[in-house]
């Protein structure tokens, strides 16, 4: 996969995750049905991206010891925050409504560690690695000093309230396609340019 696909296709993932949402909270309660599922499936498919993109960042701070320890934090995150969102959606499958999600939800949570793993604590890992690796890269002049700001108002703006997701990820979609433009062109594999060579000069 092309990196800088991930760098694009996952804000405009969460994007359409966000503006979902509110769509599917019009009618006063969210989920179950298609919206909440389409939803849900988007966010997952962000949360994916998001692994190769923490990766390519661990490349560009030069696979130090800080950035892997982000990355794998960040990493661990991921699968957190994508075990939350299966839950969810396996809970909307299993439900009649609204109320009979709230119902499944409170057993599931109950269960030992999954409240700290999956909802309390884990998720928050992708939010700290992924600041931690745009601020480093920033510390070391990778991307411009406003890169890791932006990202901080993605990560901030859901706290102050949920509907501002959309509004966090075009915040998030500007600082990525900067992050995008430093990423260093694919180098051409040693056997084609070989090839290439061989022709040219026949």
């Amino acid at each position: 996969m092309n990196p800088r696909f991930a760098f694009v296709a996952a804000p405009l993932l969460v994007l359409a995750y966000g503006v979902i949402r509110i769509l599917d909270g019009l009618d006063g309660s969210r989920g179950p049905g298609l919206a909440w599922t389409t939803g849900h499936l988007a966010f997952l498919a962000a949360l994916a991206l998001f692994v190769p993109i923490f990766w390519e960042m661990r490349r560009m701070a030069n696979r130090d010891a800080l950035s892997t320890v982000s990355a794998v934090m960040g990493t661990v995150g991921v699968l957190a925050a994508s075990a939350q969102f299966v839950i969810d959606i396996v809970v909307g499958f299993l439900s009649a409504d609204h109320a009979a999600m709230g119902v499944l939800f409170d057993r599931i949570q109950a269960v030992p560690g999954v409240s700290l793993a999956i909802y309390d604590g884990g998720p928050y890992l992708f939010y700290l690695g992924q600041l931690a690796l745009v601020v480093q890269l920033a510390v070391i002049g990778r991307v411009k000093a406003w890169t890791p700001v932006l990202v901080l108002f993605d990560l901030v703006l859901p706290i102050v309230d949920r509907d501002f997701i959309p509004l966090g990820a075009i915040f998030l979609l500007v600082s990525f396609i900067s992050l995008a433009r430093g990423i260093a062109p694919t180098a051409e594999p040693v056997a084609a340019h070989a090839a290439r060579r061989a022709v040219t000069h026949a």
